[in-house]
Parts: structure tokens; sequence; C-alpha cells
């Protein structure tokens, strides 16, 4: 019988990324995924850049892309694009790989790959460890879900309905068309 060997927070720190592999740490074991396509990235980039722009006119707090952040003693993940609030960023090293909090919202761009129970360990993660929030874009059918830990059960909206995601409790005003997120690149 095959045994996992599982890594602490300091072993993956020193580890060091192939060219076209990224690496997260979930429960002590290695995930080992290639690097975003463009399409991936496209997507990735225009949610960074509308939040980035809302959240900076308002002053709310920070938005960034592909940081690791600590989410337990044993669990290190990347989202494609998170927001921080203010609040939790104050006091906090901002030089620290990882980042030793969750995010408030966490956004993720589901590539082919990506396994469905993979996934909800990962949402189940970032919402334990407090993030307020989760988003999963799927680009393929042109869904996308948002989990919160109040409900068990994700809200599904589609592009081709029209419908915009928001988060009205922490970003209020903020509004993203789904249907202009999934548009093909010009």
């Amino acid at each position: 019988m095959a045994t996992k060997t599982l890594l602490t927070i300091d072993d993956y720190l020193v580890l060091e990324e192939p060219m076209g592999v990224r690496y997260e740490l979930s429960e002590g074991e290695l995930i080992v995924t290639p690097s975003a396509n463009y399409s991936h990235s496209e997507i990735r980039d225009e949610l960074n850049s509308r939040l980035r722009s809302f959240v900076k006119a308002r002053k709310l707090g920070g938005v960034t892309s592909e940081t690791d952040v600590q989410l337990a003693h044993d669990v290190v993940r990347r989202p494609d694009v998170a927001f921080i609030s203010a609040g939790r960023l104050r006091g906090v090293d901002l030089h620290k790989v990882p980042l030793p909090l969750s995010p408030d919202l966490v956004i993720e761009i589901v590539s082919e790959s990506d396994r469905a129970d993979d996934l909800l360990l990962k949402v189940r993660q970032y919402l334990t460890a407090g993030t307020k929030a989760v988003w999963l874009f799927y680009p393929s059918t042109r869904l996308a879900y948002r989990y919160i830990p109040v409900r068990l059960e994700p809200e599904v909206r589609s592009a081709d309905a029209g419908h915009g995601f928001e988060e009205p409790e922490m970003l209020p005003g903020l509004s993203i068309p789904l249907a202009e997120i999934f548009a093909p690149a010009e």
C-alpha cells in the first residue's frame, strides 16, 4: 500500500516551481497544476481589473492575483483573484509569502482539468479559514457559482441570462456582468 508524503509549510516554502506549473498545499499534500492558458488569464485579468478599480476608488482594501495565502498550518492556496478588506490588511506584513490570512472574497476560474471534488475541497478550505464568499467561474459553460459560509447550496448565475455577480454586504455597488466576463477576446 502506497503512503502519501505530506509536506509542512516550511517544506512548501523552499520548493522551486518549474516553468509552466504552480504549486498549492492542501492539508499537507502538494498540489501541482499547469500554468493558466490564455483564456483563463484573460478572464482572471478582467475580473482583477474591474474589482481593483472598484476597490481602489473607494479605498476598501486590496485586490491581488495569484498570491499565496495561508489558510491553515498545512493549507496554502493561490486564488486567481482575491479581495482583502482594508481593516484586515492593517498590521499584516505584505512582503510575507504566503500572506498569513484568508481573503474576504476569492475568485477562481475553473479550468477543464479541475476536478469537482478538488474544487469543493478548496471552497471548504477558504470558507473554513474565514473567507466570506468564493466565486467559481466556469468559462466552458458560461456559469458562475457563489459560495458563502451559511449556505450549503451554491448560488448559480448564468452569463446567457444576463446576470451580474455582486457582494452587496462586502462591496456595495459592485456588479460584474457575467456576459462581459465571458465575452470572447477581440
